[in-house]
C-alpha cells in the first residue's frame, strides 16, 4: 500500500498520466532532444523521482543505488560496504559536517552518519523525497545531527568553504554539465578537503557510430532520468577544469565479482531480492494493474513500472557489453590554498 500511495510523489494523483507523457517526450526514444533535456533538467528529474521513487524503495530498499559485490555477499551488505568505502576514502572524522550531493531519500547519508559519527546534509532538488527522507531520519534517530535542504547542485545555497567533506553517489549524472556541478562543489568545500563520488558513465568500449550502443544508452537515459551520459574520461577532465587535484579514480564495475546488474538481470533467480526478478517483476506489474484498475494507485502507474522495466534492460545490456558503468569511481582534493 505504501508503493500504491506513494507513486507519483508530490504530484496530483489524477496529473500521474500526463506527467508520465511529457517525462517520456524529454527522451530520444520519443523524438525528445538533448539541448531541450539539459535546458529543462530541474522539471525532467523532478517528474522522474516522483514518478519513480516509491517503486525505487519497493524494490530495492532505502539506498539508491549499484554496488562492486564479493561472491556470498548480499546485496544489502554490498549496499552498504559500497557507501562505508566512501567514507573511508574520504577520511571521515566525528563531528565533521559532510554534504551529500544529490542524496535521495537519504539511505547512504543515514548509514554514512551513523558509520563515520558525522552531520550530513542531504542536498536534493524533490520535495516529496524529502519528506520521505525526513520521515525515515526520524525513524532511524539521525534527525538531530542529519538534516535536508531543497536546492538545484547547480546553484548551492551554501557559502564557500563551508564542509569538511562532500560526496556523490550516482546523482551527479543529472547534472546539465559536469563541469558546473563540480565547480560548486569545489567552492563549498573547505581547502585541503576531499570530495568523492561514484559517477554513472559510457566506458572507453562505448562506440557512438554503434547503433546498438546508442540505443542502450538512449534506454537509460529515458529510465534513469538523464539529460546525457558522459564518458569517464570527461568526468576526469571536469573535475581538473573545476580546479580538483584527483588523486585517484578507477571503474570498480571491472572487478566486481558479482556484476553489479546481477539483480537485474531477469535470468537470474533470488529470494533475497525477489522483488527485482522476472517472477517478482510479473508480481509488481500484476499488483500495481490490480491497485490502479481499482483506483487505489493512480492511473498511470502501470506506465511508470513499464519505464523503469526498460531503464533496467538498459541497464543489464550495457553492463554485459562493458560500455557502461554506474560506478565510476574517484577521489579528489581542493588544494589548501585555492587560487580558483
Amino acid at each position: 500500500m505504501n508503493l500504491a500511495s506513494g507513486v507519483g510523489g508530490k504530484l496530483d494523483k489524477s496529473q500521474i498520466l500526463s506527467a508520465v507523457e511529457k517525462y517520456e517526450k524529454y527522451h530520444v526514444c520519443y523524438g525528445g532532444q538533448e539541448e531541450e533535456r539539459k535546458a529543462n533538467y530541474t522539471d525532467m528529474v523532478n517528474k522522474y523521482y516522483d514518478l519513480s521513487t516509491s517503486f525505487y524503495e519497493f524494490g530495492w530498499g532505502q539506498s539508491f543505488h549499484f554496488a562492486h559485490r564479493w561472491k556470498g555477499e548480499s546485496l544489502q551488505e554490498s549496499i552498504k560496504r559500497h557507501e562505508h568505502f566512501l567514507a573511508l576514502q574520504l577520511g571521515l572524522k566525528p563531528g565533521q559536517k559532510v554534504l551529500d550531493v544529490g542524496c535521495g531519500i537519504g539511505g547512504p547519508l543515514r548509514e554514512i552518519s551513523r558509520f563515520s559519527s558525522t552531520s550530513v546534509t542531504g542536498l536534493n532538488n524533490n520535495e516529496y523525497q524529502i519528506t520521505r527522507g525526513e520521515a525515515l531520519n526520524r525513524i532511524a534517530g539521525v534527525d538531530t545531527t542529519c538534516n535536508f535542504v531543497k536546492a538545484d547542485f547547480m546553484k548551492m545555497p551554501f557559502t564557500d568553504n563551508s564542509f569538511d567533506a562532500v560526496y556523490a553517489i550516482e546523482a551527479t549524472c543529472h547534472a546539465p554539465d559536469a563541469y558546473g556541478c563540480y565547480k560548486e562543489i569545489f567552492r563549498v568545500l573547505k581547502p585541503g578537503q576531499y570530495f568523492a563520488a561514484y559517477e554513472w558513465c559510457m566506458t572507453d568500449q562505448f562506440d557512438p557510430n554503434n547503433e546498438e550502443h546508442q540505443k542502450i544508452k538512449a534506454e537509460i537515459e529515458i529510465g534513469d532520468g538523464l539529460p546525457d551520459i558522459r564518458l569517464t574520461t570527461k568526468c576526469a577532465e571536469a573535475l581538473k577544469q573545476a580546479g580538483f587535484e584527483v588523486i585517484w579514480e578507477k571503474d570498480l564495475a571491472i572487478d566486481s565479482p558479482v556484476p553489479w546488474y546481477f539483480p537485474l538481470d531477469t535470468s537470474n533467480f533470488s529470494l533475497n531480492s525477489f522483488r527485482l526478478t522476472a517472477v517478482g517483476r510479473f508480481f509488481t506489474r500484476s499488483l500495481v494493474k490490480g491497485l490502479e484498475f481499482v483506483g487505489l494507485a493512480p492511473k498511470g502507474s502501470l506506465r511508470v513500472q513499464e519505464f523503469l522495466e526498460k531503464a533496467a534492460e538498459g541497464l543489464v545490456e550495457g553492463g554485459k557489453k562493458e560500455i557502461f558503468t554506474p560506478m565510476y569511481f574517484f577521489l579528489a582534493r581542493k588544494p589548501d590554498s585555492s587560487t580558483h
